[in-house]
């Protein structure tokens, strides 16, 4: 019997969660693929640390030889905190991601390498052609998971074709939409697979670098990263030729200062290269001239994390979960006014009401659901009546929110909508870079003008105010520079669209005293 410090369980809201393994000492690494507990594990949810101990009584009676006997007391003083392994929470996913999140152990390569970690790297290194496996990755139809859902194939493609070395692989760390924590958790739980992800896509598009751009709020993704780097390496997994294939890749680690705006492209490798981290027009994009001005792969964590799993179960297989153009599975962070909360993949195509009602367990007692928002301060919001809506790119699009990297709030029947379309404004503006006038002056005009509308509407009424806004959110969404400023304006525009009469009906939800 022994301990085993593992990542995230999934179940964020009942947290601090332990795992007891009821079978004779075996250790978590030895676990079936997924995140579903075992029939014969049980869950503790919300435990202090003084009931390790008992805890540890109930272990050690369960693995003795012969059995000893059993301790009733503590099995009472913790079975409040047991939680059923048949939650739908658990049942209702389709883990591929998170594959390994909660079982492997992210401090220790041969706990990743046990659980089959870098055993598709190997394959495509001694199998494979790099063009093979681009074409596997676009027959599976993996799009970007950091919000965009640009085709990863047709990306991995355009940068295999440019001619100039050296090529390089940007892991895009810098999670920074509020109440996000997918990325963070992959970094966090399974270092290993987003470095195995990351160097089956450096050997695919023919770069010999790689660089994890995590954000400095991540402290503990960092060192995680640093040690598995170091092991990946020492294993030979890592560097110069990988598994003596010859075939190699060098990983670095840049820490980000913090500024949301980096999470778009450009503007992360500005700071890469140690300048200020703002975007720049495109084209060029960075596939022809990146980083230091060479062909340049930047792909999420999500989606690196992804494309082991991807070649372990085939392009036929992972295209068949999903619907749509939106295939494979999707990671998100589900919060806010529902039961329960944490991380959730399911499949794409998958409903809204399936998450937030099954695996979320509905709405807080004694409170009703007005909406979902997704896609963060860039997103919009679903009402209850349409929560029937699919999980994929367009059909959010045609609601006029986005997917964005995957954050769900569910927003009970007691929050103004307005008042989170202010915060949201508020929040953009702040984290403005400046550069573009529509973003640096729109979004602060934006605010002022909802702010107005909350007071009461101004001199020339709530509906002078009201055309005012819609116009000129249209405007910054059309002329901003970088995603930003273009989704800025969006939850205020969908939200017109779906809760107007809470922006026209007196008295207006949080209106200034």
């Amino acid at each position: 019997m022994r301990a085993q410090a593992v990542g995230c369980l999934g179940l964020c809201g009942s947290g601090p969660l332990v795992a007891l393994d009821l079978e004779t000492g075996a250790p978590a690494s030895t676990a079936p693929r997924g995140l579903e507990p075992r029939r014969h594990q049980r869950l503790y949810g919300g435990l202090a640390a003084e009931q390790a101990s008992d805890l540890i009584a109930i272990a050690r009676w369960l693995v003795a030889q012969p059995p000893g006997p059993l301790n009733n007391d503590a099995i009472s003083r913790l079975h409040p905190h047991q939680l059923d392994p048949d939650l739908p929470f658990f049942r209702s996913q389709r883990p591929l991601v998170l594959q390994h999140c909660g079982w492997v152990e992210p401090d220790s390569i041969a706990s990743a390498l046990a659980m089959g970690t870098y055993g598709q790297l190997l394959r495509c290194l001694a199998e494979c052609s790099p063009a093979e496996v681009r074409a596997l990755i676009d027959r599976s139809g993996l799009r970007g998971r950091g919000g965009a859902g640009f085709p990863t194939g047709v990306k991995w493609e355009r940068v295999a074709g440019e001619t100039g070395t050296p090529k390089l692989v940007v892991a895009n760390g810098d999670e920074g939409d509020p109440g996000a924590f997918m990325d963070r958790t992959v970094m966090e739980s399974d270092p290993h697979r987003l470095l195995e992800g990351l160097a089956i896509a450096a050997y695919a598009v023919g770069a010999d670098r790689g660089v994890l751009f995590v954000r400095a709020e991540y402290p503990q993704a960092v060192a995680q990263l640093r040690r598995a780097i170091r092991q990946a390496e020492s294993h030979g997994l890592l560097g110069a030729s990988i598994g003596g294939s010859g075939v190699g890749v060098t990983v670095k680690l840049r820490v980000g200062a913090g500024a949301y705006v980096c999470g778009e492209e450009t503007a992360l490798m500005a700071a890469v290269e140690g300048r200020r981290g703002t975007p720049r027009t495109r084209p060029p994009y960075p596939a022809r001239s990146g980083l230091w001005g060479k062909p340049t792969l930047i792909n999420n964590v999500e989606t690196l994390a992804a494309v082991p799993a991807i070649l372990a179960m085939g392009a036929e297989a992972y295209r068949a979960l999903g619907s749509g153009r939106s295939r494979g599975t999707k990671v998100f962070s589900l919060s806010g006014a529902v039961r329960h909360t944490g991380l959730v993949e399911v499949p794409m195509g998958t409903s809204l009401r399936t998450v937030v009602e099954e695996l979320g367990g509905g709405s807080l007692p004694g409170r009703r659901i007005k909406a979902v928002q997704t896609g963060g301060p860039g997103g919009g919001f679903v009402p209850e009546h349409l929560l029937d809506t699919p999980i994929d790119y367009e059909a959010l699009v045609d609601l006029g929110t986005a997917m964005g990297s995957g954050g769900l709030v569910v927003i009970g029947d007691d929050v103004a909508i307005p008042e989170l379309v202010a915060h949201g404004l508020r929040f953009c503006a702040e984290e403005s870079c400046g550069k573009c006038v529509p973003c640096r002056a729109g979004t602060v005009q934006l605010l002022t003008l909802l702010e107005r509308l909350q007071a009461g509407g101004g001199d020339r009424g709530r509906e002078h105010t009201l055309f005012r806004l819609e116009e000129l959110a249209a405007m910054v969404q059309a002329c901003s520079l970088c995603g930003l400023g273009q989704g800025a304006p969006r939850p205020l525009l969908n939200s017109l669209r779906f809760f107007r009469s809470e922006y026209t009906a007196p008295p207006l939800p949080g209106a200034a005293r």
